[in-house]
Parts: structure tokens; C-alpha cells; sequence
């Protein structure tokens, strides 16, 4: 069990989505400990912070850490199984005596040793920026240490355990899961800072608490401002307190030890049900992914070959291949000609040839969606004629540029995903391929989105239709690049749903799509440097395109 643990521990940080996410998780951990003359923060304890030793940069940053790799490194641990299933491995291990509760529990300690080595990697940023901050370079091991076990290893351990759960429920284990996740993140992330929250939630008002004392030590208060934690921008630098750290008290270790049993007994309830691999067992969800794959690749064959699927030949799994003659060898009288067969040559057709391959590409990306699915973005598209103007601009657009989260999530990673990359590889054209891909992105972007664009072009709004062509861009360009890189459909979903949670909270800095209005006009970046955003992302689209083909070459 541990050799399996640690085998698929050393596999999953050999992934681009584990690198992405520990950068991303550094970079928290540096806005953690800002310039003392900044004006943004992550902790604010009622206009104060601490002064940067040990145990506060500790706390600080350990709090950052566990809200972000709650969310983020959800996303990042939650494949085991589904690898495991692609690569046959757990067809071996369904032939094995390992029992269901054994093997989930390696999956679990798989997942807790990639998300604490992450938490490893913050313990030492926060040292890193200590030293570099200079308020307080006497470091105390312990202090600084601390904050880590108790307050960011059980929240791992929790989501760590929630992502194996996910993964052996039907309806969770695909993108919807990954988007249920997000809310549930958020419902933690808000509900945790409480102090009446089951096991002391996120261990904020242990340290809001302690920390409040040390203020009134000085004969100060914590104020109207309260305690918040979360990238916020103050008005002017926060002063500055003493605060040596917090005792934690026996029962607040007992809670934290409660959580960590928790999340072992949600690991291993699937034992309940999961088959581990045994086909006897299953209901049939493989078969379905199986058909899912073949109809890919029925679509992907014809942007290959250029031609459409009616063509006679064999169908598999509701994809229909081109027939190729049988050319085995045959035992012929010696007097008599050899027969010679001749294959099928395509006629080259080079008029309107990347308009057939966006339409591949566009079928290809929405292959298996739901009638449910279009029938709610009709509705949105309805609901963009009829409603007001501030609702459509402030509401809708964001609405309707969240629905199809999970169709833009497979640009750049689905043939990847699907197995299909030897077969897309036979494409003489890989630029033309990806820049087709990314069209089919931005005519999803464009159809949903048509009602506000049409709203805004009836009413004169001349700037916000600028800003709605810098985010229709802007979407499928973000896409394209992530899953490229990471080669993965999550990371988008992990990267896009908390910017679009930004986005609606009426951050201006972040607003790609000009929902936030000042004065009635869009009050984010302009939509030449979104513009020239999504450009640079195009460019790093294709140099890495062109970069593993040549290798592959």
C-alpha cells in the first residue's frame, strides 16, 4: 500500500498542473508577507498587522495556503482513479487480492503527500520571506512551523480525501464535480472564519483571537474593521503589532485531530461501492466513456481527412472509419498475375479547407453535450433581450460566460485526454489545427454571449462593446493555453471560475468582459491590453505546439 502511495505521488508531481498550481501557491505565500508600504494584504486585524517574525509570518501564510490549496488543489489530486483506469493499471490491481479499503487508502495518502509537499513548499516561502522582509530575522523553527500542522494538514487531508470521494461518484467525477467543488470551496472558504463552525473550521478565530489579545495588550482594539483574511486593498499601510504566536489549547488540537479521522473515514467510504476496476462490477459508466471517446474520434477522423462521416466504411462506437482493402497475402496458381490493389486516394480539396476544419473542430468541442445544456443557454440568450440594460451588462453577460465553463475546459486538452494525439498528429498543418481549435472556442464565446453584444450595439454603448470583444478572445485564448500547457481540462476550470467569482464581487482589475461599470463604462483593463493578453497567449498556443511536435519529430 505505502509503494503505491508513493509510486503515484512521484508520478503526479511530474505534471504541469502540479507545477502551475505550486507557482500559483508560492505566489499567494509572497502576498501573504507584502512591502511594508503596500496597500494590498491578506490579513488585516482591524487596520493592524503583525510584525514579520516567525509566528506571524507563519500564521499568515499557512492560512493563505490552506484557502487556496482547498481550491486549488482539489483540481490537481482528484485523477488518481481515472488514471489508473486509463492506463490499464487497475485492470492488473482488479485481478489482485488488494482489498477496496486498501487501495483507497493509498489513493488517499497519495493525495495528502502531493498537497502537503505543497504546504512544504510554503513553509519554506514563508521562512524565504521573512528573511527577506528584515522586521524580524531571528527565526523560530517551531513559531513558524506550527501554523502549518494544525491549521493548513487537516484542511489537506480533508480535500485530499473529498477529491478521492468525488472521484467514485458517477454524477461528481466529471467537470460538474469540479464546478460542485468550487461552491463547496467557497462555502468553506466564507463559513471556516467562524467562530461557531464544526471542528473550528479553517483555525481562524484561534488565531483572530490570540491575535486580538496582543492589540489589547498595547491598550488597542481590533476596531469596526474586524478581522478579515483575503487579498484586500486597504487605504493606507496597516500599522503594526507584536505577536509571538498563539497556545493552542487541548481541545482545539483534539478538532484538529477530529478532522484529519474525518477525512480517513470520508476516504473509505467508497469501500461501500466502488468496484475497483472489476467489470462485473460496473454500471456501465466505462462503456458510456468508452462510446463518448469513439464519437471524439469518428469527429476527429473527419478533421484528419477532410471528409464527412457519411462515407462508407465501418462504424465503431458510432464513429464511421474509411474501409482500407484487404491486402493480406493469398496463395495464387504460379501461372496466374498477381492481383494488385490499389488504395483509396483522396482527392485534395483545398478550396474552404479550414472553414471544413473549424466546423470539425466546433463539432468535436460540443460533441456530447446535453439538449438540456442549449436549452438553458437559449434561455440566457432570451433572457439577454428582455431584461434591462444594467442586469444584462452587470448579470447576464457573466452568467453566460460561465455556463459553457466545462465545453471551453477541453480546448487544447481533449485529444490528450481522448487518446487522439498520435491521430491529430497526422495533420500537416498543426498551427492551422490549433488555430482552428481556438476558433471553435470563440464561436462558442460569441453564441453566447450575442444577446448583451446585440443590446449594447442597439443602445450606442460603444466602450462596452470594445470590452465585449476583449473578453470573447480573452476566454478561449485562456483555455487554449492552459490546457496546452498542462495538458489538462482542470486547470482551466481551477484558473477561470475563481476569476469569474472575482469578477462579479466587482473587482475592476480582473473585469476581461466590462461587467464592472464606473459611471456607467467598463471600469476594467482596456480592451487593447486584453486584447494583447490574449494575442501573447495565442503565440505560447503555438510555440508550445510547435515545440513538442519538433520533439516528436
Amino acid at each position: 500500500m505505502a509503494r503505491l502511495a508513493v509510486g503515484d505521488f512521484r508520478d503526479r508531481v511530474r505534471r504541469p498542473v502540479y507545477a502551475v498550481t505550486l507557482l500559483a501557491a508560492v505566489g499567494l505565500g509572497y502576498l501573504a508577507v507584502p512591502d511594508a508600504g503596500g496597500h494590498w494584504t491578506i490579513m488585516d486585524v482591524g487596520g493592524h498587522r503583525g510584525i514579520y517574525n516567525s509566528a506571524y509570518v507563519g500564521a499568515v501564510t499557512a492560512l493563505a495556503g490552506a484557502l487556496w490549496l482547498t481550491f486549488g488543489g482539489f483540481y490537481v489530486v482528484r485523477s488518481g482513479i481515472a488514471r489508473d483506469e486509463a492506463s490499464g493499471v487497475g485492470q492488473v490491481l482488479a485481478a489482485t487480492p488488494l482489498r477496496n479499503s486498501r487501495y483507497l487508502l493509498a489513493k488517499f495518502l497519495s493525495n495528502l503527500l502531493v498537497l502537503a509537499s505543497m504546504v512544504g513548499v510554503l513553509a519554506v516561502t514563508a521562512l524565504l520571506m521573512q528573511l527577506a522582509r528584515g522586521e524580524d530575522r531571528a527565526v523560530d523553527p517551531i513559531a513558524l512551523v506550527v501554523p502549518f500542522l494544525l491549521l493548513a494538514l487537516p484542511l489537506m487531508a480533508l480535500t485530499a480525501a473529498a477529491a478521492l470521494l468525488f472521484e467514485t461518484v458517477p454524477l461528481l467525477r466529471g467537470g460538474f464535480g469540479n464546478v460542485v467543488w468550487f461552491v463547496l470551496a467557497m462555502v468553506l472558504a466564507l463559513g471556516g472564519q467562524s467562530a461557531s463552525a464544526p471542528l473550528d473550521g479553517l483555525g481562524v478565530h484561534q488565531v483572530a483571537r490570540s491575535m486580538g489579545a496582543a492589540l489589547e495588550a498595547r491598550h488597542e482594539s481590533v476596531g469596526d474593521g474586524g478581522f478579515s483574511l483575503g487579498l484586500t486593498k486597504v487605504d493606507k499601510p496597516l500599522g503594526t503589532f507584536l505577536w509571538d504566536g498563539f497556545d493552542p489549547s487541548a481541545g482545539f488540537v483534539l478538532g484538529r485531530l477530529a478532522l484529519v479521522l474525518l477525512a480517513i473515514g470520508l476516504a473509505l467510504l467508497p469501500a461501500l461501492w466502488f468496484g475497483r476496476f472489476d467489470p462485473a462490477r460496473a454500471s456501465g459508466g466505462a462503456s458510456g466513456g468508452a462510446a463518448a471517446a469513439g464519437a471524439v474520434a469518428g469527429a476527429v477522423a473527419e478533421v484528419v481527412a477532410g471528409e464527412p462521416s457519411g462515407a462508407e466504411g465501418t462504424e465503431t462506437a458510432g464513429a464511421r472509419w474509411p474501409t482500407v482493402p484487404d491486402t493480406r497475402l493469398r496463395t495464387e496458381p504460379q501461372w496466374a498475375e498477381p492481383q494488385r490493389t490499389a488504395l483509396p486516394r483522396a482527392e485534395a480539396r483545398r478550396a474552404g479547407a479550414f472553414g471544413r476544419l473549424l466546423a470539425g473542430e466546433a463539432r468535436i468541442l460540443v460533441q456530447g453535450v446535453s439538449r438540456w445544456w442549449w436549452l438553458v443557454a437559449a434561455g440566457l440568450t432570451v433572457a439577454g433581450f428582455v431584461l434591462p440594460m444594467d442586469a444584462v451588462t452587470g448579470l447576464l453577460l457573466p452568467l453566460a460566460w460561465l455556463w459553457p465553463v466545462l465545453i471551453w475546459s477541453r480546448l487544447g486538452s481533449q485529444q490528450v485526454e481522448n487518446g487522439l494525439e498520435v491521430l491529430l498528429g497526422a495533420y500537416p498543418s498543426a498551427r492551422r489545427r490549433l488555430l482552428a481549435e481556438w476558433a471553435s472556442g470563440l464561436v462558442l464565446t460569441v453564441v453566447t454571449g450575442a444577446a448583451p453584444l446585440i443590446r449594447m450595439l442597439a443602445a450606442g454603448d460603444g466602450a462596452g462593446t470594445a470590452s465585449w470583444l476583449g473578453g470573447a478572445l480573452f476566454v478561449p485564448s485562456l483555455a487554449m493555453v492552459l490546457g496546452v500547457v498542462s495538458r489538462s481540462h482542470r486547470l482551466f476550470q481551477m484558473v477561470y471560475l475563481p476569476l469569474w467569482w472575482v469578477l462579479v464581487n466587482h473587482v475592476a482589475a480582473v473585469d476581461f468582459m466590462g461587467a464592472v461599470r464606473v459611471n456607467g463604462s467598463p471600469g476594467g483593463p482596456g480592451p487593447l491590453l486584453v486584447g494583447a493578453l490574449s494575442a501573447a497567449m495565442l503565440a505560447v498556443v503555438f510555440l508550445v505546439g510547435a515545440a513538442r511536435r519538433n520533439v516528436k519529430g
